[in-house]
């Protein structure tokens, strides 16, 4: 086995778009008049809008519909992608993608995020370049720990799950890519509160150490 394919998380591992997500979430509880507290609000983290929609319709008895709720969230979304200064690329994610594209490596981006947000992201810092494929969670039937999406995304690269690594940041996104067999490195941010990496084959928090030749006795 050797490394041919990398597939991306997005949140948390290519943007940190979470203190955004977290903002338009509170901006439509505030509107629905609903209380979410921190422990449920973290629980979240991983899902797709649209289980996270489903769970508060669930929970609080509302009568919207899970499409409406995300429509009200991603008005909101939108609002702070465009607009918050702080809001840019994880320090050292642009190079890691110049490296790995560099030398060969296929990129692919299996988040959980909706195809328009990851579009979003590639337009707005210019990393289309760098990936052969993406996948959203959004379009998919399972949402993680399910394996699914990464499943998808090494048949995407065209290659055999043993030559594939998966960046995650979240326990949901680590049990899927164990799940999945495929080998996985977990990126620990200052964000990445309450996430599980016991499941990871390696625990990092600079990516420089995801570097081909750091990471290179994985693959032999």
């Amino acid at each position: 086995m050797s490394l041919k394919a990398v597939l991306f998380d997005m949140d948390g591992v290519i943007v940190d778009t979470e203190p955004l997500h977290k903002k338009a979430y509170y901006q439509m509880f505030s509107e629905l008049e609903i209380e979410v507290s921190e422990d449920l609000y973290a629980s979240f983290t991983g899902a797709s809008t649209k289980r996270v929609c489903e769970t508060l319709i669930r929970k609080y008895n509302l009568s919207h519909t899970h499409e409406g709720l995300t429509d009200i969230k991603r008005t909101y979304f939108k609002d702070y992608f465009y607009n918050d200064e702080d809001f840019d690329l994880i320090p050292g994610v642009r190079e890691l993608m110049k490296h790995y594209h560099e030398n060969g490596i296929k990129l692919i981006v299996a988040s959980s995020a909706s195809m328009v947000t990851i579009k979003m992201v590639f337009e707005k810092f210019g990393i289309e370049k760098y990936f052969s494929g993406k996948i959203s969670g959004a379009d998919l039937k399972e949402s993680k720990p399910h394996p699914e999406i990464f499943l998808l995304a090494a048949q995407m690269a065209n290659e055999p799950n043993e030559n594939c690594m998966v960046i995650e940041d979240s326990t949901n996104g680590i049990l899927a890519a164990h799940k999945a067999n495929i080998f996985c490195a977990a990126y620990k941010s200052l964000h990445s509160k309450k996430q599980d990496y016991a499941l990871a084959n390696i625990v990092v928090s600079d990516y420089s150490e995801l570097e081909l030749d750091k990471i290179s006795g994985y693959f032999k």
